[in-house]
C-alpha cells in the first residue's frame, strides 16, 4: 500500500486526485494539507483521512506519507516539490511542473539526484482516446501522417473578463496562462498522438490589456496572451497547425483534431461537447466510419467515469507500477521539462518573429 499526502487538497485535487486515489486499491490517502487548519480538518473528515495539516512541511515529513501530491498554484510548486524531495518522498506534481523551463530544469535535476519516483499530471498521455488514435496512426490506418490541425477553446483564459479566483493568472510570472495551462495540456495530447514537434513558429497576441473581474465593476491589468497561434514541423516530417483561442466562461467550443494522412483523414471531437482534449472521451471518425475505443485502453477502475479522475487514476496506476518495478513512470519530470522547453520555444518564436528548433 502506497501512503499518499495531498498538498492543496481543496479545489482541483478534491475533484480529481482524491476521487482517483479513493478508487485505487494500491493507494491510501493518509494526509491532506490546505492553507488553513479548519479547511484541512474538514477535507480530512469528508475523505476519512487520518492526518490534516495547515503546514505542508509537516505533511511531507510525516512517517505515514510515502508519496506527496503537489496540487497548489503553479507558482507554489517548486517549494513544495523541493520539500518533498528533501524528505526523500516520491512526488506527483500537477502540470505545469514550474513557472518556466528554468525552474522545471532545476526541479528535474533535484528529483533525479534524490533517486525517488517522480511524475507529472499531463492527462493527455493517459487518455484512452489519445492512446488509441496514436496506435491507429502508428499502424498506418490513415497512411503516412502528413498534416495535423488542432483548434481548441482555451477559456476561461484569454477573454475580456475572468473569474475572481483566476485574477492571479493575469500575471505571467504566476505560470498559469492560456499558453502554460491550456496549450500546455493540448500540445501534450497532440504530441501523444502525432509525435514530437521539432520546429515551431508562433504568435501570442494579447487582445485585452485590461480584463474585467467577473461579478465586479473592477478591471485588472493583463500581461498574458489571449490566443496561441502555432505552425510547426513534426519529427516524422509532417506539419502541424494549432490555434488555441481564449474566451469567457466554459470552453463551449471544445476542440477539433484533424490528422491528415496519405490515405485517409481522422477527425476527433469531444464525445461530450465542450470538454477539453485531455479530459474526456473523443468521437473518432475515419471518413464515415466511427472508431470505438477498445476497453483494453481503459486502465482506470470502471467505477470512475470518463474525465480527469479517470485519466489521473490511470497515471497513478502507472506510478504504482513504477514504484514496484523501481523505474520512472511516464510522464515524469523529464517529460514535463521537454514540454516546458516546447512552450519556451513558442514564447521565443513569438517574441522574435522567427521559427525555433527543438533539440
Amino acid at each position: 500500500m502506497i501512503r499518499v499526502g495531498v498538498v492543496g487538497a481543496s479545489g482541483w485535487a478534491d475533484s480529481s486526485h482524491l476521487p482517483a486515489l479513493a478508487a485505487l486499491e494500491e493507494f491510501e490517502v493518509t494526509a491532506v494539507a490546505t492553507t488553513k487548519q479548519a479547511s484541512a480538518d474538514r477535507f480530512a473528515a469528508a475523505r476519512v483521512v487520518r492526518q490534516a495539516f495547515s503546514n505542508a512541511g509537516e505533511l511531507v515529513t510525516h512517517p505515514e506519507v510515502d508519496l506527496v501530491v503537489v496540487s497548489v498554484k503553479a507558482a507554489g510548486h517548486a517549494a513544495e516539490i523541493r520539500a518533498a524531495l528533501d524528505a526523500g518522498k516520491h512526488v506527483v506534481s500537477e502540470w505545469p511542473l514550474g513557472v518556466d523551463a528554468e525552474e522545471a530544469a532545476e526541479l528535474t535535476a533535484v528529483a533525479t539526484e534524490a533517486g525517488v519516483i517522480h511524475a507529472v499530471v499531463l492527462q493527455g498521455h493517459h487518455s484512452p482516446s489519445a492512446r488509441f488514435v496514436a496506435d491507429l496512426v502508428a499502424a498506418d490506418r490513415i497512411g503516412t501522417l502528413e498534416s495535423v490541425v488542432l483548434t481548441a477553446a482555451g477559456a476561461p483564459f484569454g477573454g475580456n473578463r475572468i473569474w475572481p479566483d483566476l485574477e492571479f493568472a493575469l500575471d505571467p510570472a504566476q505560470g498559469t496562462t492560456i499558453l502554460t495551462i491550456m496549450a500546455g495540456h493540448f500540445l501534450a495530447g497532440l504530441e501523444r498522438v502525432a509525435g514530437p514537434l521539432t520546429e515551431v513558429s508562433a504568435r501570442l497576441p494579447r487582445t485585452h490589456d485590461h480584463v474585467l473581474i467577473t461579478g465586479t465593476q473592477r478591471t485588472a491589468p493583463n500581461s498574458t496572451p489571449s490566443h496561441v497561434l502555432l505552425h510547426g514541423l513534426l519529427a516524422n516530417g509532417g506539419t502541424a497547425s494549432i490555434a488555441v483561442h481564449g474566451g469567457n466562461g466554459d470552453a463551449q467550443g471544445g476542440f477539433r483534431l484533424e490528422l491528415v494522412g496519405s490515405e485517409a483523414t481522422l477527425i476527433a471531437t469531444p464525445a461530450d461537447p465542450g470538454t477539453f482534449i485531455h479530459w474526456g472521451d473523443w468521437d473518432i471518425r475515419i471518413g464515415d466510419e466511427r472508431m470505438a475505443v477498445p476497453d483494453t485502453y481503459r486502465t482506470a477502475p470502471p467505477a470512475i467515469e470518463s474525465g480527469p479522475p479517470a485519466n489521473i487514476a490511470a497515471l497513478y496506476r502507472e506510478v504504482a507500477l513504477a514504484i514496484a518495478e523501481e523505474r520512472q513512470p511516464y510522464p515524469n519530470f523529464g517529460t514535463a521539462l521537454r514540454h516546458h522547453r516546447l512552450l519556451a520555444a513558442i514564447e521565443h518564436s513569438a517574441a522574435s518573429g522567427t521559427a525555433r528548433s527543438l533539440a
